[in-house]
């Protein structure tokens, strides 16, 4: 295998690896039926596959530039080589054989892998990397790839103008997104690129909205990628099941950002059970007005205190026994509250509480838990049909799942390059740190995962756009990969910076402590291994 093949060969390995074990999971578990008996090779299996998703996308990525691309090349021999091993390691809770592992990989091709994955190859993708100052300047491999690289190019300089320099301080003193940021984002339409022209909004891409969350979230996290999220996952939503009357009632306001969104759907004792979820919705008259009053706690509604709306998940049908069947998803409306604790009443006695949870990172938004008590909410507020919830509700979580591996994307991207320029500031032992051949391996390292996190994460919005078949699960493969290489780039990052890496003046230490959260939310790692990814590549048998 030489560096120019762009992997080929390692990525049939990886994926024949990863046929083997979906065949006999397949078996095992009933065509998924019965994953809970088989836990942790389900989700070794669907870790696998995201990452072969990753590779392949890589490769397809590197075989349209007109340079070869060694790290389409190392990621694939890494990904391979990782799988075989896992393979063997864990071929009793597989089923496999060892004469079935054996098979599996052919004679020379460990040799080859392990001459590929040389360290020197690392080095010399640093070396490229260190060209172009660590920046993202890959060529797009899209139709309309002029349109969304000018958009990239915007949003980027917009990103180091606005939110760059308000981002640490935002993270140091916890303070709440700026009212004048909001606007700038409002102005140039970040709130309604996924609303489609005929309701107010821009009527953009996946793909584009992708890249757009990117490159805000590469300055900051929560202050800018993640506060697209919120009215992404309500307007999709609403265009999956809103009537007419509600998609013109509600999405010209979000996309002009007169509206800003909180979600509602997490409780205190319910995380990715959604089915199970207990915050009731009863049919109500108030004032000779239909609607419904809510009772119930939510938690981790991430900027439910500035939100003029929150869409809200609640159980409509109150025996349990409906389990997703009975949810209904209701737009509430609420006064703005900018601080951390926010106490609202309404004329005919309802109340709504808030109280935001102090956390190490992730700050700018507030994520609040709520507490309902006979909140009334007009009958017109309810989305499509009642019962209908959990379905609208599935069609944001996919979009927010696929925005999610975009901000995630957007870390790494900002780790790596805050290492790079720490690596070429730093000296020691009398020159830049960077020329040591340990750091070298490290940022090649580093640029690998992050361009691969990046293709799945095109990849996948691609397949959005096209309404693919596969889109939901690309999607939320995206998440589970990205999410996993922007916890490791950044804290590679911040080791490579020692002790300054724990300073909190230093950008990297929030990187890390942003990080942590991204495997949490919009599906927790492990759920979305299990009951998400390995459930529906097993779903579809053989």
């Amino acid at each position: 295998m030489t560096a120019g093949d762009h992997g080929g060969a390692a990525l049939v390995l990886a994926a024949a690896v990863s046929t083997a074990l979906h065949q006999r999971l397949v078996q095992r578990t009933a065509a998924g039926r019965d994953i809970d008996n088989h836990q942790m090779a389900v989700r070794r299996y669907a870790g696998l596959a995201a990452r072969v998703a990753a590779a392949r996308a890589l490769t397809h990525w590197a075989t349209a530039q007109a340079a070869p691309g060694l790290s389409a090349t190392l990621f694939a021999a890494e990904v391979a080589f990782d799988a075989v091993h896992m393979a063997e390691r864990h071929q009793a809770d597989f089923g496999l054989t060892a004469a079935d592992v054996a098979a599996l990989c052919l004679p020379g091709s460990r040799e080859a892998l392990a001459a590929t994955l040389a360290e020197s190859n690392f080095r010399a993708v640093a070396a490229q990397g260190e060209v172009e100052q660590y920046a993202n300047h890959g060529a797009l491999v899209a139709a309309d790839a002029e349109l969304i690289a000018a958009l990239r190019d915007s949003t980027r300089r917009f990103a180091a103008e606005r939110v760059a320099p308000l981002a640490q301080h935002i993270h140091l003193e916890d303070l709440l997104v700026p009212e004048d940021l909001i606007g700038a984002m409002a102005e140039l339409g970040f709130f309604g690129m996924s609303i489609p022209a005929e309701y107010g909004g821009t009527g953009m891409s996946n793909l584009a909205m992708v890249v757009a969350t990117e490159e805000l979230s590469c300055a900051s996290l929560p202050a800018a990628g993640s506060l697209i999220t919120r009215p992404e996952v309500l307007a999709k939503a609403l265009l999956a099941g809103g009537t007419q009357a509600q998609k013109q009632r509600w999405l010209g306001p979000v996309a002009r950002g007169e509206l800003m969104v909180g979600v509602a759907v997490t409780e205190p004792d319910t995380g990715s059970d959604v089915a199970a979820l207990r915050c009731r919705a009863t049919a109500a008259t108030q004032d000779g007005v239909a609607g419904w009053v809510i009772d119930g706690a939510k938690a981790w509604s991430t900027f439910a205190g500035r939100a003029d709306v929150l869409a809200l998940l609640a159980r409509s049908d109150p025996d349990p026994a409906a389990g997703h069947r009975g949810l209904s998803l209701f737009i509430v409306e609420k006064e703005r509250c900018l601080g951390h604790a926010f106490d609202l009443r309404q004329p005919g006695g309802g109340r709504l509480t808030g109280k935001a949870d102090r956390t190490p990172g992730y700050r700018g938004m507030h994520s609040f838990t709520l507490q309902f008590e006979r909140w009334f909410v007009p009958g017109d507020r309810l989305v499509g049909e009642a019962g209908r919830g959990f379905y609208y509700q599935m069609a944001g979580f996919a979009a927010g799942r696929l925005q999610t591996a975009g901000r995630a994307t957007g870390l790494a991207q900002a780790s790596l390059q805050a290492a790079g320029e720490y690596a070429q500031q730093r000296r020691q032992f009398g020159r830049p740190i960077g020329e040591f051949q340990s750091t070298a391996y490290e940022l090649g390292w580093m640029v690998m995962r992050t361009e691969a996190a990046r293709q799945l994460s095109y990849a996948a919005a691609s397949a959005m756009d096209a309404r693919a078949a596969d889109a939901g699960l690309l999607a939320a493969m995206a998440k589970l990969y990205a999410c996993r290489v922007a916890v490791d780039v950044s804290q590679r990052a911040q080791l490579l910076h020692g002790g300054w890496g724990y300073a909190e003046e230093f950008p990297i230490a929030r990187y890390v402590a942003d990080a942590q959260v991204l495997p949490i939310f919009e599906g927790v790692e492990p759920i979305l291994e299990l009951k998400v990814i390995g459930r529906q590549l097993l779903a579809g048998g053989t």
